[in-house]
């Protein structure tokens, strides 16, 4: 089952980011296998961050939850509200979302 992880920065989220960033980046490493997707959200404006989306694939809600709690931005307190939303895949076209060159 597919789920949605979206968190919204709270306040000092910049400073939190980079305290924390080494440690999402190995628990992301770590969670590969489930991870179908990733990414910062981003100011319409500029490039600044005001978030986080991660699409994850695991076998229950249960498993979606438990991973969300472990992921270290969210443990850290970087985001003024989180959800975890179930999700179904409609489309599908990675090629038309090339990855970008910048990191999270």
């Amino acid at each position: 089952m597919l789920y949605m992880v979206y968190g919204v920065d709270g306040p000092d989220a910049d400073r939190i980011r980079d305290e924390n960033r080494e440690s999402h980046f190995a628990y992301l490493a770590d969670n590969e296998d489930i991870l179908v997707l990733g990414g910062a959200t981003l100011a319409d404006g500029s490039d600044a961050r005001t978030g986080s989306l991660l699409v994850i694939n695991v076998p229950s809600r249960a498993h979606a939850d438990t991973f969300a709690a472990g992921e270290p931005f969210n443990k850290a307190g970087l985001f003024e509200s989180y959800t975890v939303s179930r999700m179904r895949r409609g489309q599908w076209n990675p090629e038309a979302a090339p990855a970008s060159s910048e990191g999270s």
